[in-house]
Order: C-alpha cells, then sequence, then structure tokens
C-alpha cells in the first residue's frame, strides 16, 4: 500500500494489487494490477464482481485470453454515482487494436446494469509485462 487515501468522491475502488485491503487503511483509488485471478479487495460489491465478469468478456483479438486475466485493466474505481474509470494498458503500444479495444471495454462496461458512466484511461506507465497475468491466462497461452 502507498497510504494515499481513497478520493472522497469514491464509493467503491477496486485495487487489483492486493488480495486484501487492511480495514484499517483505504484502499487506493487506483493502483496497478497484480495477476487477476488474485480478488480486489471489494469483490463481495455485486457491482464490482458484475464489471470484472463484463471485463472478461473482452479478448484481445490476437490472444486466445481476456483483458482482465493478461493483466492490461490497471484499475476499477466506482463513484458514488456509480460512474467507472478504468486504467488499463495493452501488451504493447503498436498493439493492432490500441484505438479500438478502450471502446470495447466501455461497451462492456456500461451494459453491467446499475452502472452510470464508463471512462476507460489507456496508460503505458508501468509498462504490461507478462508477470502480470494469471494463472488462468498462462495456461489459456501454454506459458507455464
Amino acid at each position: 500500500m502507498d497510504g494515499k487515501p481513497t478520493e472522497p468522491e469514491t464509493a467503491a475502488a477496486a485495487p487489483l494489487d492486493k488480495l486484501e485491503t487492511p480495514a484499517t487503511e483505504p484502499a487506493p483509488a487506483a493502483a496497478a494490477a497484480a495477476p487477476a485471478s488474485e480478488a480486489p479487495a471489494d469483490a463481495d460489491d455485486p457491482l464490482l464482481r458484475d464489471i470484472i465478469a463484463a471485463l472478461k468478456t473482452v479478448y484481445d483479438p490476437e490472444i486466445p485470453a481476456d483483458i482482465y486475466e493478461l493483466g492490461l485493466i490497471y484499475s476499477v474505481d466506482v463513484d458514488d454515482d456509480r460512474n467507472v474509470a478504468i486504467a488499463m494498458t495493452l501488451t504493447a503500444p503498436g498493439c493492432p487494436v490500441a484505438g479500438e479495444m478502450p471502446k470495447w471495454v466501455e461497451n462492456a462496461v456500461n451494459a453491467v446494469p446499475g452502472v452510470g458512466n464508463t471512462t476507460v484511461t489507456m496508460t503505458f506507465d508501468p509498462p504490461w509485462d507478462m508477470s502480470r497475468m494469471s494463472d488462468e491466462a498462462r495456461l489459456a497461452l501454454n506459458m507455464f
């Protein structure tokens, strides 16, 4: 944990870099992703579970694993109005679907009942590497 408090307007944040967030420390508003098979701290939030399920329907057309399990989702933040802010990356800046994938993510999350509006921000800091992949993605890609 970096010790930064959650933004006041953030109702639920999904720090994807921790299996658990201690009750005495607030979760950061955005965090680097860990292997996606690790549950976010607020995984008991039904809306967040539905958002993650929606993210798992989006695939890079060249890779037979979803973007969540690949570790391309760095953070999912839900505010009090149920608006969703997603920070994500790509496996490489020159990815052929770089212009399209954020819209795929936005459409998938906006289809979740109860979501207000979705904003997807693309980042390459930190750069993606294979250590961000879940065991499920590694198995699908035969990368053990």
